[in-house]
């Protein structure tokens, strides 16, 4: 029986063991987008996990979201994140760079150009966001025309290219969480009448397009996707039809042989299980709040390939020794999450498991 720790393959890459860090917004990066200078220390201490995934990266100007999140689309991006790939790989690790677009989840005050959003139609998510001058309403986004769309496309390619430059092992496209690609899901964010919206296949359309382009850019093995099926955050409601687009959509993808999909998973046991046979590929799964006993239940059962664990290797760089050895785990600093310096980001400390 397959367990946690059992080394896993992916593409080209043979992994320690089958756990995975999952993507998580630190918002510790510099004004100019460019990694903090804890960043290499805070993923090289977490190296020891199969795969990390870092947090999301923008494509452009246009992708950012919230404030002092990094970009990996100028050379000085690629310089300073050619520090923590060398850092991880240093340590025997295996790195992802997530390339997350907001769309309509941003703020002018936040961005380089300070614009409004961009995103499939003008509909406010109806919430605020944290801005350096404190909460605000997020603005109406602007509705993407089919120039920008098409540019969108292209930013994640010049991303996705430029993560590989940089040392990445791969890239993992952020297709969850409200941001850009699932909002032209959901029939609560996109109204379109054109070939991206309406139809479940319309609605799929941008996610395929985005997949296909990156994984002709550096190849379907570098390539992966992350999707939460059923999501409600931010006015994100995919509908009745919600189930039917994730069923199209893993078919489609599957025909792309990506190198592996990242389901954060939200309670609905009968689509996780279709997508699982749908899904030819790598099946990585998260499921936010699982308990340390149920670790490793999802590979044993043979639901997932690897499984995906954020809060508890936030607060436990050591968290394959820890589990490996029945140490209990440090508790996460919730008010350190978001910004600020090492505490909370890289003094987390490490289990005495003496020799």
């Amino acid at each position: 029986m397959k367990t946690v720790f059992d080394s896993a393959t992916l593409g080209n890459n043979i992994l320690k063991n089958s756990l995975v860090m999952a993507p998580m917004t630190r918002s510790r990066a510099n004004p100019d987008g460019t990694p903090g200078d804890l960043a290499a220390d805070y993923y090289s201490q977490r190296a020891s996990l199969g795969l990390i995934v870092t947090e999301g990266v923008q494509p452009s100007d246009d992708g950012q979201g919230y404030i002092f999140t990094p970009g990996i689309y100028t050379q000085a991006h690629i310089d300073g994140w050619k520090k923590v790939t060398q850092a991880v790989h240093d340590k025997g690790g295996r790195i992802f760079f997530q390339l997350m677009h907001a769309g309509r989840m941003s703020h002018p005050d936040n961005t380089p150009h300070h614009r409004p959003g961009l995103a499939p139609s003008a509909i406010a998510p109806g919430t605020q966001m944290f801005t350096l001058n404190g909460m605000q309403d997020i603005p109406v986004p602007q509705a993407m025309s089919k120039v920008q769309i098409q540019q969108a496309i292209n930013e994640f390619k010049h991303a996705a290219r430029s993560a590989i430059e940089a040392g990445a092992d791969g890239v993992e496209i952020h297709g969850a969480n409200s941001y850009l690609i699932q909002q032209f899901f959901a029939p609560s964010a996109n109204t379109r009448a054109d070939e991206f919206g309406g139809s479940i296949e319309n609605r799929a359309r941008f996610a395929i397009e985005v997949a296909k382009a990156v994984s002709e850019e550096i190849g379907p093995e570098k390539t992966a996707i992350r999707l939460s099926p059923g999501t409600q955050l931010w006015g994100i409601d995919e509908g009745e039809e919600g189930p039917a687009l994730y069923r199209y959509l893993v078919k489609e993808l599957n025909k792309l042989d990506l190198v592996y999909l990242h389901i954060m998973h939200q309670g609905n046991e009968e689509l996780l299980q279709d997508i699982r046979n749908d899904w030819q590929g790598t099946l990585i799964l998260n499921r936010p709040g699982r308990v340390r006993e149920n670790i490793g239940d999802d590979i044993h059962s043979g639901l997932a390939d690897l499984e995906a664990y954020g809060q508890m290797v936030l607060a436990n760089p050591d968290f394959v020794a820890r589990l490996q050895n029945n140490v209990p785990f440090n508790e996460a600093d919730r008010s350190s999450f978001f910004g600020g310096t090492a505490q909370g980001y890289t003094d987390y400390p490490l289990a005495n498991l003496g020799g």
